[in-house]
């Protein structure tokens, strides 16, 4: 691993704090924040796309997933039972 190194910013306290919330939120820390930030630049010369807090549908949808990995189940038993909902939900 790359020897790292200390970066120092200046930033409004009021906003620190709010972002630290956001960030937390998305399971990230400001530091993981900063790091993909910079890593984004290099990778692609170009500031990256926003990052969002997931409305709480999607948030419910990621508890659901991470709680089905954990328990290793599953929500379908066959691709069968996948296409049917999908065909309902469509309708």
């Amino acid at each position: 691993m790359p020897h790292s190194t200390m970066l120092h910013v200046r930033v409004d306290e009021e906003i620190k704090t709010r972002a630290s919330q956001a960030l937390a939120a998305m399971g990230l820390s400001v530091s993981d924040a900063v790091r993909i930030l910079l890593k984004r630049v290099v990778n692609d010369q170009a500031f990256p796309l926003e990052l969002k807090v997931p409305n709480a549908q999607t948030r419910a949808a990621m508890q659901e997933a991470r709680a089905m990995a954990k328990a290793r189940t599953v929500r379908f038993s066959s691709a069968a039972g996948i296409t049917d909902q999908a065909r309902r939900a469509a309708y």
